[in-house]
């Protein structure tokens, strides 16, 4: 019995959870910064988007962890991915119908799908393949094999701004010329901006 209490609460989360002073992690929110990468600045010119990187609260053992695509995809302790961002800043935004879809046996498959991508590379070249992968890209499948959602607006590369000279030069360093401007993508401002999902946290 005590072993069945322990796995509902580490699978739903529980307020008091070792997380950030003022949020309280729950498994399948969202959670969005301004990167302090190299490339951050160009996505968010891109993108025209305040944030440049996002992943996925989980608990685990009681303590709030972020599953996020960086340099490999990994899952990072909640304190050490808030502090990564820029000024510490970040928000968190959640399912509007979370209670109802994150069931017990749809976070099991959000945590399933999400393990075939543990150890890979971070995709430098926004391709829409599982080879490699980005941050929103990570996000954006997990919700949508898993629980059955598209969260946001896809887009093609072609249709971001890539005027400005920081984001030439990217595209240039990346693919030697220009990007490939009908490469799918899904950014991390299309995903923050979503109707289904409703604000929770921000400090």
């Amino acid at each position: 019995m005590k072993k069945c209490v322990v796995l509902v609460l580490l699978l739903l989360g529980c307020s008091g959870c070792n997380g950030e002073a003022g949020y309280s992690p729950k498994n399948g929110d969202i959670i969005f910064q301004t990167s302090q990468s190299t490339q951050s600045i160009a996505v968010q010119k891109a993108t025209k988007s305040r944030y440049s990187h996002m992943g996925i609260v989980y608990v685990e053992n009681g303590q709030g962890m972020v599953f996020e695509a960086v340099e490999p995809v990994k899952s990072t302790p909640l304190k050490e991915w808030t502090a990564r961002g820029e000024n510490g800043h970040y928000v968190v935004k959640r399912l509007a119908r979370a209670d109802e879809l994150l069931t017990l046996p749809i976070l099991k498959s959000m945590r399933k799908v999400g393990e075939k991508y543990v150890g890979k590379p971070y995709d430098i070249y926004f391709q829409w393949s599982n080879d490699r992968i980005y941050c929103s890209e990570l996000v954006w499948k997990i919700f949508q094999e898993a629980v059955g959602v598209e969260i946001g607006e896809m887009q093609t590369l072609g249709e971001l701004d890539l005027s400005d000279p920081v984001v030439k030069k990217l595209m240039f360093d990346r693919f030697g010329g220009p990007a490939p401007a009908g490469e799918p993508v899904i950014s991390p401002v299309a995903m923050f901006d979503s109707d289904l999902l409703v604000f929770v946290y921000e400090n």
